[in-house]
């Protein structure tokens, strides 16, 4: 029987890799696919976006991966937040002018669900399709959720997928909340009580 992978810290300097698992990992997504449909453009803009959303994780030592980046997690600590203006810029251009205002709601949206206390926010955590199904994910937040533990801090995420929810479930995040606008599909905004 082999060991369990490691989870460790994604050194910026393969970074490109993280973010390319990344964006496979949400290929099918429904919130990703539904703000871009066609593939080439998916793949043209969805590492801008997720750089921008959750790339500062890499700053902080907080972009957690396991063995040969097969899944990741970017983790922003607490007081640390996505990066809006290169979310903007990614964005720019590449949306359909029929769901401007539906994802302009649902960025709101999701500002107001964020949690006024201390927390740990997970933008993305996706695993290589090729990968799904080995616990890769568990062992992500595991990993993060132990760190939280130890300082006594909250964990908050939203899920784009419902399949993922009682991932989270398990690991102890509650729903407090739905995102939605227009014809967009649901966001779950979900909280993990500080330990």
């Amino acid at each position: 029987m082999s060991a369990m992978p490691e989870v460790k810290s994604a050194d910026p300097s393969i970074e490109k890799t993280v973010i390319s698992t990344i964006v496979l990992g949400f290929a099918a997504d429904p919130m990703t696919r539904w703000v871009w449909p066609d593939a080439s453009e998916y793949l043209r803009v969805m590492p801008r976006f997720v750089k921008a959303f959750g790339g500062r994780a890499f700053d902080h030592g907080t972009a957690d991966i396991t063995e040969h980046a097969r899944a990741a997690a970017l983790w922003l600590p607490p007081g640390v937040e996505p990066d809006e203006t290169a979310m903007d810029a990614a964005m720019e251009g590449a949306l359909r002018a029929e769901i401007a205002e539906d994802v302009g709601a649902v960025m709101k949206a999701m500002a107001e669900h964020h949690p006024h206390e201390p927390h740990w926010y997970l933008p993305v955590i996706a695993a290589d399709p090729k990968w799904i199904g080995q616990g890769l994910g568990a062992l992500l937040m595991k990993h993060a959720l132990r760190r939280c533990d130890e300082q006594g801090t909250a964990a908050y995420l939203e899920s784009s997928n419902p399949r993922n929810i009682s991932l989270y479930e398990r690991h102890g995040f509650k729903i407090i909340g739905r995102i939605q606008s227009g014809a967009s599909p649901a966001l779950t905004p979900m909280l993990r009580a500080r330990r």
